[in-house]
């Protein structure tokens, strides 16, 4: 799976629909996979920003290109790359506090 198919399903909540698009069920609107590139376009990687701060995590750019979550972080070539890189090292490590729970509401 990729980076950006485990963050929109796990981190965004969008199940997918077809194998190119997923579905936004809070917005009621579908999107195509070239229409979300966080580690491209830094408004989209911003959406996993707010998304995450939602779920309680503290979003912190200590240096250029360097991103944490609460103990998590992460680094890239550029800030949208970091932060995709982060928020997907919170999926790969899933050391999230209250896990359980957590993961109910990411998913």
């Amino acid at each position: 799976m990729k980076i950006t198919d485990s963050i929109a399903r796990k981190i965004l909540g969008w199940k997918l629909n077809r194998w190119d698009r997923w579905f936004d069920y809070d917005k009621g609107i579908f999107i195509h996979d070239s229409e979300f590139q966080p580690q491209q376009n830094l408004d989209h990687a911003m959406l996993i920003v707010e998304r995450l701060k939602e779920l309680g995590f503290i979003y912190t750019t200590p240096r250029v290109n360097e991103v944490c979550f609460n103990n998590i972080s992460a680094t890239g070539d550029t800030l949208p790359q970091a932060i995709t890189n982060a928020a997907y090292a919170i999926i790969e490590h899933n050391t999230i506090p209250d896990t359980s729970r957590l993961w109910r509401k990411l998913c």
